[in-house]
């Protein structure tokens, strides 16, 4: 096949069976590393070596078949960086039934949201994560059974431990033989194994739905790792970022510390412990560790991963400032309907970055750059809509159809702008999505928008995204209140709090001002409020 001038292609690689189960991709992978360790814990150094993973797995997978668990079945997953996550997640993918996980910082509605539109008939949670969610668990028709992780019982539930290990007590009574374990079969071009969650415009999450072969595509993926590394891990695992490059490390034999929650003291000293010389992070921890005295030492850090937002130039000098061993900081630009990586800028050979630069398109992937208007592809230097085309390209988003979201040669349309240039090395400009970026989450404006207007004394509002130097960016909103009614800036910020989850809170603020700008058919003009919000900083 002929290849476009003006589009830009990864290297080509093998062809992976159609019918593979991503389950037992992953075990026959995994198994490869032996009593490598795989996992700390950083916190408590709990540890898990690749083949405590492995039968911890399979044990997991006959165990789900045994409670009623089918091909295409949705098991839900809701809870804290734990131990038992990654044996949960390979174990469901074994069975042919669809994983799907969940932030326990969601808040009622979005839960229900999110529950709504995968439908879990399974749900893997911890106590933590019960006890905050309970009353919406009990409302959900569709869910029929929950299994704990940890050791405290609760009534009609079954413990993780039931199901992962082997005894008279457990639903097995002898550890499964991995040369007797078979994974349920599966269409990996067409069967769901995964449905995660992504925000659009629109305001609410949609469901993403990846199958065995992309997610098989992307843990594969070349050049991001070396099995000699080891990787000090902070994000969160219900992120398609978090749980995918988790994958990618394992797939490679890595070593992998991770903490369940975030604190800089423990991170630094975590770093000294075990000899880090890997990070992965968002931008406002970068510029966060560049800000902070290191009481530690941390002259094992060889390489920094950022993603989830855009990082700048003089934060990444930062970064080589304080850790001196550093080869760079290597930036990359993924999405979740792309499963996790669309470019990346790789280390192979202590190839350095292009600062400023996403990187190169990875394997088996096409990207091209159009024209917003005419939807023509363009040349080096001209900015337009990034389109991309690959094996990590979702199937589609839960309950919509394909053709609103894909073009007709089948690239998927991001909605981010951007350009390549000489070299075919890419680089982020803006998003037409309106997204505001929030240390990575992105935080749909149309959702704090609905919220808002639930308050009586608020006629109109429309919210953007407030630069921020440590955050990237926070939500700002400009209100119209209704005739007569007085409110302050501090009860619409509570108001919101009560409603929507952290990343969503209005942290830059409210003014309260006479109308939104809109355009004639009604759309709020962002573009427009962005301005206001530029030209008023100095008074707010």
């Amino acid at each position: 096949m002929l290849r476009h001038p003006k589009y830009l292609y990864g290297p080509n690689t093998h062809l992976i069976p159609a019918k593979l189960n991503l389950g037992d991709f992953l075990i026959r992978r995994l198994s490869e590393h032996g009593n490598k360790i795989a996992m700390i814990n950083g916190a408590t150094d709990e540890r898990l070596t690749y083949n405590e993973i492995v039968q911890t797995s399979m044990n997991i997978a006959v165990s789900l078949v045994r409670i009623g668990v089918k091909r295409g079945d949705v098991v839900g997953i809701c809870a804290e960086s734990r131990m038992e996550n990654w044996c949960t997640v390979i174990g469901i993918a074994c069975t042919g039934a669809v994983m799907t996980p969940f932030s326990i910082g969601y808040v009622k509605d979005e839960l229900k949201h999110v529950m709504n539109i995968s439908k879990p008939k399974f749900l893997f949670c911890s106590m933590q994560s019960y006890k905050a969610h309970e009353t919406i668990f009990k409302t959900l028709d569709f869910l029929k059974h929950i299994i704990l992780f940890g050791d405290e019982r609760l009534d009609g539930a079954l413990l993780f431990k039931d199901l992962a290990t082997a005894g008279p007590n457990s639903m097995i009574s002898r550890n499964v033989k991995f040369e007797e374990f078979q994974a349920v079969e599966v269409e990996g071009q067409s069967d769901t194994a995964f449905i995660m969650y992504s925000s659009g415009t629109t305001g609410l999450p949609k469901g993403v739905g990846l199958s065995h072969l992309n997610v098989i595509a992307a843990s594969s993926l070349p050049g991001v790792v070396e099995s000699k590394l080891t990787i000090l891990n902070i994000t969160p695992w219900y992120h398609a970022m978090g749980l995918m490059t988790g994958l990618i490390f394992f797939y490679n034999g890595c070593k992998v510390v991770f903490l369940p929650k975030f604190e800089l003291d423990l991170y630094l000293r975590s770093i000294e412990k075990h000899k880090a010389n890997y990070l992965l992070l968002v931008p406002p921890v970068i510029v966060a560790l560049a800000k902070t005295p290191l009481n530690y030492d941390v002259s094992s850090v060889q390489i920094i991963l950022s993603a989830a937002a855009v990082l700048r130039k003089e934060v990444i000098n930062a970064a080589k400032e304080k850790f001196k061993n550093l080869v760079d900081v290597y930036q990359g630009y993924g999405l979740t309907e792309a499963t996790v990586i669309v470019t990346m800028n790789f280390f192979v050979d202590g190839k350095k970055c292009r600062l400023g630069s996403v990187g190169e398109v990875t394997k088996d992937t096409v990207v091209k750059i159009v024209d917003v208007e005419t939807r023509e592809p363009l040349g080096p230097n001209q900015n337009g809509e990034i389109c991309v085309k690959g094996p990590m390209i979702m199937k589609g988003y839960i309950g919509k159809e394909r053709s609103e979201d894909f073009d007709e040669e089948g690239f998927f349309k991001t909605g981010d702008i951007g350009y390549y240039d000489e070299d075919k090395y890419l680089y982020i400009v803006d998003r037409l999505k309106e997204l505001i970026k929030y240390k990575g989450y992105q935080v749909p404006p149309a959702e704090i928008e609905a919220v808002l207007l639930q308050h009586k004394g608020v006629r109109d509002v429309g919210v953007v995204g407030l630069p921020h130097e440590l955050a990237g960016e926070v939500p700002f909103a400009f209100a119209v209140l209704q005739t007569g009614v007085e409110l302050t800036e501090k009860e619409l910020q509570q108001f919101v709090a009560e409603r929507l989850s952290n990343p969503k809170h209005l942290r830059g603020g409210v003014r309260f001002v006479k109308e939104i700008p809109r355009n004639p058919s009604g759309k709020i003009l962002r573009r427009l409020l962005r301005q206001m919000l530029k030209k008023n900083l100095s008074h707010l």
